[in-house]
């Protein structure tokens, strides 16, 4: 008798402690960060990518989506802005290009925890009266520890040539998304504010992970809302801030801790 009362003890004792699939596993800790190629406002005949990475791993996130990167281009010192940032801060990364930039690559990155997979990348349209810069949105699948799968993406919107390419964009975003059949996280700077065409657009199927937002730029003294992080799913946001980081770059970094149920 006593035999198996330890053993039912034993059992139990397993059974308080074995962690849940679902404890922390899924919750999602979201960064995102124009980084101005690394190059400080305050600088500008410098690139500055360890302090990029200081930024990043300070907020030790689990995935963060960059833009303005630079891959092997002249002003850069012809480095691998997206790998140089995996490897100082232990990083995957997946850079999606956008243009051929002196004599390199320019476009947006996603740098994850997990393994990242089934990477694509999607050309933006432009309005054909006034062209701009070719934009992308860059996605990939990760698998989080609990074992559930989710897409995260992306973007940098047009900010040359008014709000008509971003309504193109965010409406293709929206295409785009709305295939997707698992939780989604995109962020990135949409060169728009909360009360625009283009977010109005976003927020159809998207929701943004701040209310009455805080603004991202300038770095000192910001008046602007213009990046976000914005999900589709059951997400649930525990936490939204911008980051008051004000060397590295020409914007603010923002930060979401987000959990599914």
């Amino acid at each position: 008798m006593k035999t198996v009362l330890s053993l039912s003890l034993l059992v139990v004792l397993l059974g308080c402690t074995r962690p849940s699939s679902h404890s922390g596993a899924d919750t999602v800790r979201v960064l995102t960060y124009n980084i101005h190629h690394a190059n400080p406002p305050s600088k500008p005949e410098i690139i500055d990518l360890e302090a990029i990475a200081r930024v990043i791993k300070s907020d030790q996130p689990d995935v963060v989506m960059i833009q303005e990167v630079d891959v092997r281009t002249r002003r850069s010192g012809q480095v691998d802005e997206a790998e140089k940032l995996a490897q100082l801060t232990g990083l995957q990364a997946y850079f999606v290009k956008a243009i051929d930039h002196d004599g390199g690559d320019y476009g947006v990155a996603l740098l994850s925890k997990y393994p990242l997979r089934n990477q694509r990348r999607y050309p933006l349209p432009l309005d054909p009266q006034k062209p701009g810069e070719p934009r992308v949105l860059g996605m990939a699948e990760l698998k989080l520890p609990s074992g559930r799968s989710i897409t995260v993406a992306c973007t940098h919107l047009d900010a040359q040539r008014g709000p008509a390419s971003r309504i193109l964009q965010a409406k293709e975003i929206a295409r785009i998304l709305k295939a997707v059949p698992m939780p989604i996280i995109l962020a990135g700077d949409l060169n728009d504010t909360p009360e625009s065409e283009t977010l109005r657009i976003l927020n159809q199927s998207l929701q943004s992970t701040c209310q009455n937002c805080a603004p991202t730029i300038p770095v000192e003294n910001p008046r602007k809302t213009i990046d976000f992080i914005l999900t589709s799913g059951p997400w649930k946001v525990t936490e939204h801030r911008v980051i008051q980081e004000t060397y590295a770059s020409d914007h603010l970094p923002v930060r979401a801790t987000l959990s599914l149920p």
